[in-house]
């Protein structure tokens, strides 16, 4: 989150790996009302995060709900094993590398961040030294570096000089990296001329080396420590690591697999009543998105649709990534975990809400259409999230009158209470979705469930006041904190009877959230919570 709330620091997600929606959550969202507010529950368990949302109001039935996370946009901690196939699995998009010339034991460095040089003059790597890659093929790739420019050699025998001052990629601006057999991390970079880049001193890095390709010595200048710093695993670097001949089978089972409709079926039977549904802008352009995404998601959300009307449940189809990522991170659809959403970006956006929006609107099981999920200040500006949630909205309203249309507030340096003037300024049927997080902090990491839960009572009940003003919009409070990942796996893509059980007893016990503003919050029958345990490894929002 970046920002301090209720005393405790939160952790500042770097932009290469952004650990999130490690389970199981809570997410609150809730109606005002003068004598007691009755509240949405989310609550992740793996590939679903539990729902229930009750209202004091009756224009639309009480929801109680599932995110279907990692299913139409891939996140590589919810299923890793998507992965396994794709060669040099290590060196996808929007991995962070960084180089040390063994023969000089300095670490390359684009001079400035970028728009200069290419130096190796430093002792210790940081940003600058930091380059993000673009995959061209298994062993073929762009080097983007702090400012956003690529590194490139020149082609005359004057310009051999490694530069980084270029915005796009092209040929000069294209490396093999030729990995040594014995270690993988010890490099050699060969420039499109068929050269190797070499240090030959701290102020000189050239395109020119033509030695012996089997001199891996260390003072050989054309020879590099590589260590991977920051990696990416989200739907881009899947599709792109296994190129366009393997991607639309390798995707196109998991899209048969990870959700189908039995999963309604039960999730019916255990009283849920609705999903909350990902996607990404390219699920518009189907059947042929725009590479390296693979066409047929559209199909996929037309069956969510039909299973959920066959088990009378809603659908909330969130647009969890937008065109040039809203917060840098995995799930957001990023190749290199830059984060580029803009003003620029807003009519396109836009035209995927108006397209999800006309496509749906008639079905019956439509519940609600979120505009963006966790756009991240400052990068993602007040003024142009505002512009984009209006005709966002009146995308929505030209096809549905009574869609729920969400609004996420911003991670990072936003206000949490920012855009309830905006929601209550648009007439109805407008939620406010606020996420906390009882993680990513050392003060969380020996939390048991009852202390999260006891944390969320003693600590966040201001912070809940306060996005829930008794005349104000309806809020989506999402509190996340810790649970056990080890048991949220598919048995062979099916839910195993050990997990069903303990799916339906946090099901029920998310059900019975309730929260009354003249007292202590009262959490009931969180059963389902009892046997979190602490959890590793990268996860995601």
């Amino acid at each position: 989150m970046g920002q301090k709330r209720m005393g405790i620091s939160t952790h500042q997600y770097p932009s290469f790996a952004f650990p999130y929606k490690i389970l199981p959550n809570l997410f609150v969202l809730s109606t005002p009302a003068q004598s007691m507010k009755q509240l949405v529950a989310f609550g992740f368990w793996s590939w679903l995060f539990c729902v229930a949302i009750t209202k004091s109001f009756g224009q639309n039935p009480p929801y109680k709900a599932v995110n279907l996370g990692g299913w139409l946009v891939v996140e590589g901690w919810m299923k890793p094993s998507l992965f396994d196939a794709i060669p040099n699995k290590d060196l996808l998009d929007g991995t962070q590398v960084q180089l040390k010339s063994t023969s000089l034991n300095m670490y390359l460095s684009a001079e400035n961040g970028g728009g200069s040089d290419l130096v190796a003059n430093r002792p210790t790597a940081s940003g600058w030294e930091t380059f993000r890659l673009w995959r061209i093929n298994e062993s073929t790739f762009n080097f983007r570096v702090y400012n956003k420019d690529f590194i490139g050699v020149g082609s005359s025998d004057q310009g051999k000089r490694a530069f980084a001052r270029t915005t796009e990629a092209g040929e000069d601006e294209t490396f093999v990296i030729v990995r040594n057999n014995e270690n993988p991390l010890r490099v050699r970079i060969r420039c499109s001329n068929g050269l190797y880049l070499q240090a030959v001193s701290g102020d000189s890095v050239r395109g020119d080396y033509g030695g012996s390709a089997d001199d891996w010595s260390d003072q050989n200048p054309s020879v590099f420590q590589m260590s991977i710093v920051g990696t990416l695993q989200g739907e881009y670097q899947l599709t792109n690591g296994y190129g366009p001949d393997k991607a639309p089978s390798a995707v196109k089972n998991h899209w048969d697999t990870y959700i189908i409709a039995d999963d309604f079926r039960f999730m019916s039977e255990n009283g849920l009543t609705a999903v909350r549904i990902p996607v990404g802008w390219w699920i518009m352009h189907n059947p042929d998105p725009p590479k390296p995404f693979v066409g047929g998601s559209l199909q996929a959300l037309d069956n969510a649709f039909t299973w959920a009307e066959e088990y009378k449940m809603k659908v909330i189809v969130d647009l969890h990534a937008p065109p040039a990522s809203q917060n840098g991170f995995e799930h957001s659809g990023s190749r290199d975990g830059f984060q580029e959403w803009g003003a620029s970006h807003i009519t396109q956006t836009v035209a995927v809400i108006e397209f999800l929006a006309q496509r749906y609107a008639n079905r019956p099981s439509l519940g609600g259409i979120q505009l963006m999920n966790e756009p991240f200040a400052p990068a993602v500006t007040f003024d142009d999230l505002s512009n984009y949630y209006r005709a966002g909205y009146d995308a929505v309203r030209k096809y549905s009158s009574s869609a729920y249309v969400i609004l996420s507030s911003r991670l990072g340096a936003g206000d949490d209470r920012e855009f309830l003037p905006l929601a209550h300024a648009l007439s109805h049927s407008v939620v406010i979705d606020v996420h906390y997080y009882n993680m990513f902090s050392d003060y969380f990491s020996t939390f048991s469930p009852k202390d999260n839960i006891d944390f969320i009572y003693d600590k966040r009940a201001k912070a809940l006041q306060q996005v829930t003003p008794a005349d104000g919009p309806l809020s989506l409070v999402v509190i996340l904190f810790v649970g056990d990942h080890s048991t949220c796996e598919k048995e062979n893509g099916r839910v195993s009877g050990q997990l069903k059980t303990q799916r339906r007893k946090t099901i029920k016990g998310l059900g019975r959230l309730r929260w009354r503003f003249t007292g202590r919050p009262r959490l009931d029958g969180l059963t389902g919570l009892t046997n979190a345990r602490r959890i590793t490894g990268v996860s995601s929002g």
